[in-house]
Parts: structure tokens; C-alpha cells; sequence
């Protein structure tokens, strides 16, 4: 499947998608400028893009492969490719793992997730198996005793190890109480999350001689997104030109930014997909262009639409929706949701705002564990990861809506902060 002209894509998704066409209904005929479209609303998107009447497709589901993305049991969201879409997706990506370091001969464990319809883990394979240079795979999954992939990594003399921060560590964690090294691995890939400091630290107790690099910038809801970029900054990423445009607009005004170190959000279109058109979508993420020219760009954590609190996604609509079930009374005029990290792991702090006057400590209490109870009944992975030791437990921070944080410049609510430490 060749990539598609922008304004090929624009009028296909326009004529074969009910979404676009709604979306786009008053716009001219020929409009084929991405800053004449409008940034996709996600709330609408998942809204119209469901299991039964989808208005997002531009097709029946007849052929296809079809992936869970975030958000909760409650509300599940799947992203659907077609089989040419996902092999261009995984060729693309899979020639980012040059960049990333990988070299003709290496074996590579995979050490991501699979099934429940989760993609990372085939995702990974897939991209291996469509990389320009030879390489062993061994798939061995996220969810493997780490004895049992300690013993694989040593029977097979793996030279990476691909997987998220978190099971990354989890295996780094098991080694180094072991007392032994695995000083034959020479890459530690990551991706899904952020990699920090404190992390660093452990996986270079265990893998002495790994260098930890991101292996792409990529989701199953809004595609390709960044190729790494080699050197000691593993947030650097740049465009997977022809296959992606990659926008980053003003959090304010909505404006695409075009000068370096000037924050913004990420935006995203894919010009490979028509199963189901990602079109100036949101990917979640606040960025700042390095090179504008060249497409590269610095990843500097989540935006407002969704946070990665360790292993679990969370997106703030399904969160506030969450603590408005638990608050029966209307007691909670606002909510934030802030990620923290102490101890070596992400936590969620729901800083939930009351009016004036509310001051019962006994009441508030027996709400705030609601609110809690709610957000482990509708993103059960979060309580699995707590019990796992990956995150901390969630917890509320009762305030007044004065002491929520606003935009300075907009005064508009910030839904999500990340108090996480990004360099």
C-alpha cells in the first residue's frame, strides 16, 4: 500500500466516513491544507468510532485486524488496520530500530504485553521481523516469571531486551537480587513510558553494559509517531516522514508552533491509514520542536487528553467520569488529576476540589474512597499494578477549586499534570 496524498486522504475520509463528513461538512469541497481542518475532538471521536454502528470507518470491518487501545472496561476504544495498513505500519517502524541500534545478528527478546487485544507485544514482533537488517526474535512476553526469562536471555545470549520501564525494571529488579549480572545485553529497548533517573540506576546495576534507548514513538490509536533519534537524549524523536505529519500546536490558541524549544501539544495524521483515518488527532503528548526543518522533536510527557501513571493508561474523561459516579451528592466541584514519582515509582493523586463550607473530614473520607473504589472498578489494571508493587496506591488531595492549577494565560483548568521529573 503506497502512502496517500494528504488531500487524497482528506476527500476519501470526507466521501467514505460518516465522522469526517460531519466533521468537515462546512468546510469547501476542496479544502486540502491540514490548518484548515479542525483538531479532532477525542471525546466525539470514541463517541462515533464504537463496535456496533461505527461512524468512523470508511468501510465495513470485513478485513482487518482490530487492537485495544486505552481507556476502561467500561468504555472500551479499539483501533481497527487493515492488513496492508499494519504492514506498512510495522515496516516503517520496524526500519526506526535501526536508529534505535539494532544491528544485523542481534537477538532480541520481547518482553512486552500480549493478548486481551493489546498490541505491544505483536506490534514489536511484527516491526523485528520487517527490519532492514537480520535479527533472532524471541518472544518471550511481559508476563514470563523473570526467572524464567533470565534463564531464556542467558540460553539464547540475547543482546536486547525490549519491553516498558516497568517490566524492564521488574526483570532488573529480580537479577540484581539473584546476585548475578546479565552482562551480554547490550540494549535495553523501551517504549510506553517514560524512562527516569532513579531507573537508570537499577537496570545498570543488572545490565552492566546495556545502553537503555527508546526503540519509536508509536501508539495503536494514533499510529506512527517519532523514529529515535541516536544519543544520550532518549527523548528525541523525528517525524516517520512520508508515512506521518507530526504538528505541534499552541496549548492556548491551537496554533501550529514552527520555532525550536517553544512547547505545545502533538497532533498527529496518518497518511498510510483509510481503514480508519487518524486526521489531526491528538497523540496525547506535549512536545517542542528541536529542528523544525529536519522534524525532530523532544517529547516532554503527556498532555491534558491522557497520563501514563507507570504501566496504565489512564484518559482524564474516563477518570472524571469516575469520580462523578462515586460523587453522588455533588460534592466535588473540580478535578485534577497529578502524577507524582517517589521511591522509584508513578502515583496518581486525584486533587479533588469542594466548596466552601465542606469541611466534614468524616465525609470527605468515606467519598474519597469511593472515588478510589470507582477508578479500580472501571481501569482494573491500575489496582493489579499496585499489587505488583509497579505504582502506587491512588490517593486524594482534597483542596478548593481556587488551589486547582489553571493555564495563566487562558485561566482554563489544566486537567492533567505531570509532576514527574522529565530530564
Amino acid at each position: 500500500m503506497s502512502v496517500l496524498q494528504l488531500s487524497d486522504l482528506i476527500r476519501y475520509a470526507r466521501h467514505n466516513s460518516p465522522f469526517y463528513a460531519a466533521l468537515y461538512a462546512g468546510l469547501p469541497p476542496g479544502t486540502d491544507r491540514l490548518t484548515d481542518l479542525p483538531v479532532v475532538d477525542q471525546d466525539a471521536f470514541w463517541a462515533a468510532n464504537t463496535l456496533h454502528g461505527n461512524q468512523v470507518l470508511t468501510g465495513p470491518l470485513s478485513e482487518a485486524v482490530v487492537y485495544k487501545t486505552g481507556g476502561t472496561t467500561g468504555a472500551p476504544k479499539f483501533s481497527c488496520y487493515s492488513r496492508e495498513e499494519w504492514r506498512e505500519f510495522t515496516a516503517a517502524f520496524g526500519q526506526g530500530l535501526v536508529d534505535a541500534g539494532l544491528r544485523a545478528g542481534h537477538r532480541v527478546a520481547d518482553l512486552f504485553y500480549a493478548g486481551e487485544l493489546y498490541a505491544s507485544f505483536l506490534f514489536v514482533l511484527d516491526s523485528l521481523a520487517q527490519a532492514p537488517v537480520d535479527n533472532v526474535r524471541l518472544p518471550i512476553g511481559g508476563a514470563a516469571d523473570p526467572a524464567t526469562t533470565v534463564t531464556a536471555l542467558l540460553d539464547f545470549a540475547a543482546q536486547v531486551v525490549a519491553g516498558t520501564p516497568t517490566t524492564l525494571c521488574r526483570l532488573a529488579e529480580h537479577v540484581v537480587a539473584t546476585g548475578r549480572t546479565l552482562p551480554s545485553v547490550e540494549l535495553l529497548f523501551f517504549g510506553g513510558e517514560a524512562l527516569f533517573d532513579d531507573q537508570r540506576r537499577l537496570l545498570t546495576a543488572a545490565f552492566p553494559r546495556a545502553e537503555a534507548r527508546s526503540l519509536g514513538y508509536a501508539s495503536v490509536d494514533a499510529g506512527l509517531l517519532g523514529r529515535p533519534v541516536p544519543g544520550p537524549d532518549t527523548r528525541l524523536h523525528r517525524a516517520f516522514t512520508p508515512h506521518t505529519v507530526v504538528e505541534i500546536l499552541d496549548e492556548t490558541t491551537g496554533e501550529p508552533v514552527h520555532e525550536a524549544g517553544r512547547p505545545g501539544r502533538v497532533v498527529v495524521t496518518q497518511l498510510y491509514r483509510r481503514l480508519m483515518p487518524v486526521i489531526r488527532y491528538p497523540a496525547g503528548d506535549r512536545a517542542e520542536w528541536i529542528d523544525p526543518g529536519a522534524g525532530t522533536f523532544r517529547i516532554l510527557g503527556r498532555a491534558e487528553e491522557g497520563v501514563r501513571v507507570g504501566p496504565v493508561s489512564l484518559y482524564a474523561q474516563d477518570t472524571f467520569a469516575a469520580v462523578a459516579e462515586a460523587d453522588t451528592d455533588g460534592r466535588i466541584t473540580g478535578t485534577q488529576l497529578v502524577v507524582r514519582r517517589r521511591d522509584g515509582r508513578d502515583g496518581l493523586v486525584l486533587r479533588l476540589a469542594t466548596a466552601p463550607g465542606d469541611d466534614d473530614p468524616a465525609g470527605l473520607e468515606v467519598l474519597a474512597k469511593s472515588v478510589v473504589t470507582h477508578l479500580d472498578e472501571v481501569r482494573p489494571l491500575y489496582p493489579d499494578s499496585v499489587r505488583a508493587g509497579h505504582v502506587h496506591p491512588v490517593t486524594v488531595e482534597w483542596v478548593r477549586h481556587g488551589d486547582l492549577t489553571v493555564n495563566p494565560r487562558s485561566g482554563k483548568l489544566v486537567r492533567v499534570i505531570d509532576e514527574r521529573p522529565t530530564a
